[in-house]
């Protein structure tokens, strides 16, 4: 009876600790500036999407002439494909395309974004997420 008991309360130990850090991978708040909202303008160089977040990198020139790689991160692929965004339709993002983005920036000041909203090649604007990464 103790070795079931002592299972137990391993096991349930074990449940807590998991999801504690599973909570702290999602928190956008310990990556990125919440009160940031920042837009850049840039050629997309590729589009992953996958799970849990995809991404979607673009080429930004600098004022000096050079130019930076961005990563947007992504929601989900199957929460992007509810707002009809994939590798095929109206709403696909393809190599090349110019593109502007509104996005979360990283806190640390990296290339690195989680992405809210793209202008698309012919104007239209796709929501992409209001900030919580299970949009």
């Amino acid at each position: 009876m103790l070795k079931r008991t002592l299972g137990w309360v391993a096991l349930c130990g074990w449940l807590i600790a998991g999801s504690g850090s599973l909570q702290a991978h999602h928190s956008l708040a310990g990556v990125y500036d919440m009160k940031g909202d920042k837009e850049l303008s840039g050629t997309v160089t590729s589009v992953k999407f996958s799970n849990p977040h995809g991404a979607l990198a673009l080429d930004v020139k600098n004022a000096d002439g050079t130019s930076t790689e961005w990563v947007m991160t992504l929601g989900s692929a199957t929460a992007l494909a509810q707002r009809g965004i994939g590798k095929t339709g109206p709403n696909a993002l393809h190599t090349g395309d110019n593109i502007k983005v509104k996005f979360l920036p990283a806190k640390d000041g990296a290339p690195l974004g989680f992405l809210k909203s793209v202008t698309m090649p012919d104007g239209r604007v796709i929501q992409i997420s209001a900030g919580n990464p299970n949009d």
